[in-house]
């Protein structure tokens, strides 16, 4: 938690404090992981109630930590309120010097209690606050305040719940009526909810996941599955796939057609993490290392198709990647904004003329999506937007409006999706 809150992504973070006890148990490491990501999740709430207990800052960074996990469980946690605050109070005895431990174990005792006995009147005061209410930082909440004004409340609601499961299952080697059979026999209960897309009732470790391993099915968001459909793929084009890893659409893309496919990410060990997921598929692409930004890599080709999954402020994915609420700040969505200005423009002249270009992101602020490509159509005059079509087989898609932006639902995370094609 105080890594996180002092800027360290939790992705980071939590495996660095796991390592500190190699003799955890696989329970106790995904009960740290999952207290982790329920207190972030609910921090602005949490925070506040912890705030009017307390009657001045905590000077001890590990135990104002201690207790926002002790009062997350109090109020989110099925654990009985007896055992949580015993807990706490036997963790604080367990911390390293120089924590007085006498009077640290008394003061969480008493703070606990308190809130205990004060839950409902302490409640009362946190409606007027919109931080408290919904755990998010106030510039966020007013961002979507004024770019979503008819779903902002939803948009924020729907962030703090627990992210769907999906799969999307490789038609190439089994229908979705057999998969779902598949399931059945398993006793894994799911709906098939468009597309390739099945949600599981209830998530699975990938490893208990049927035909998993075997590569008849990807874990992968519902709206991101979208990508490879938009890109109106043919046998045999030549097909760039940019900043790609983890690889997802990389494999759904091959999984739909034979094309020539280029895969290209900056970061020469999440290529890695692609070719896994490609051997895993038993399909196959050109890997290069690479900056979407930069002609470097270059071999003059032009493509048919171009993927431009943009690297963003990743805030249409916030219930998967709690933390980045509380590590993002407004004025990284200009950062965000001014690095992919310059990835499409030098993508763009790698595409063919009348090939396509499919620009997404998993964001929902404005400046990333639709700002960005009006600005890109202005200075390009060979570029026309083309309308947003859903596929018929995918219902349950969230749309604010025609130009592709996805806002979370409960079927599927935030993207935005703009489909331009070169004159």
């Amino acid at each position: 938690m105080n890594q996180v809150l002092s800027g360290r992504n939790l992705t980071l973070a939590l495996p660095a404090a796991l390592a500190a006890f190699p003799n955890a148990t696989p329970q106790q490491r995904g009960a740290a992981q999952d207290l982790s990501y329920g207190t972030l999740r609910f921090y602005g709430e949490i925070d506040a109630y912890l705030s009017q207990l307390l009657e001045k800052p905590l000077t001890d960074d590990r135990i104002h930590t201690l207790l926002l996990v002790a009062v997350y469980q109090l109020l989110h946690d099925k654990a009985d309120a007896f055992t949580v605050v015993n807990q706490a109070v036997y963790a604080v005895s367990e911390l390293k010097r120089p924590v007085p431990k006498s009077w640290a174990k008394g003061l969480v005792n008493a703070i606990l209690r308190n809130f205990l006995r004060q839950k409902d009147q302490l409640a009362k005061t946190l409606p007027s606050s919109e931080v408290a209410t919904y755990s998010y930082p106030q510039w966020w909440i007013n961002k979507l305040k004024m770019q979503y004004p008819d779903h902002w409340q939803t948009m924020l609601q729907t962030g703090n719940a627990h992210p769907p499961m999906t799969l999307r299952v490789n038609t190439q080697k089994i229908s979705i009526a057999d998969y779902m059979q598949l399931l059945t026999r398993q006793d894994i209960e799911a709906t098939h909810i468009g597309g390739q897309a099945v949600t599981l009732t209830r998530p699975q470790p990938v490893d208990k996941i049927p035909g998993f391993t075997d590569g008849i099915v990807s874990v992968q968001d519902y709206g991101a599955q979208l990508a490879a459909y938009l890109l109106d793929l043919k046998p045999n084009l030549k097909i760039l796939d940019a900043c790609c890893a983890p690889g997802g659409k990389t494999g759904h893309v091959l999984e739909l057609a034979d094309v020539a496919l280029t895969s290209l990410d900056s970061d020469e060990a999440r290529l890695q993490r692609v070719q896994s997921n490609l051997d895993r598929l038993a399909l196959s692409a050109n890997l290069v290392v690479g900056d979407a930004s930069s002609a470097n890599w270059w071999d003059g080709q032009s493509f048919d198709r171009i993927l431009a999954d943009v690297p963003c402020t990743a805030s249409g994915i916030v219930r998967r990647h709690v933390d980045i609420k509380w590590l993002r700040r407004e004025a990284d969505i200009a950062s965000f904004a001014a690095q992919q200005a310059k990835i499409l423009p030098s993508l763009w002249k790698m595409l063919a003329k009348g090939g396509k270009l499919l620009y997404v992101t998993c964001s929902v602020f404005n400046e990333e999506n639709q700002a960005q490509v009006d600005k890109f159509l202005l200075n390009n005059t060979d570029a026309t937007q083309l309308p947003f079509e859903l596929p018929v087989n995918h219902p349950q898609l969230s749309i604010t409006q025609l130009n592709g932006q996805l806002i979370p639902s409960t079927a599927h995370d935030g993207f935005y999706y703009a489909l331009l094609q070169k004159d």
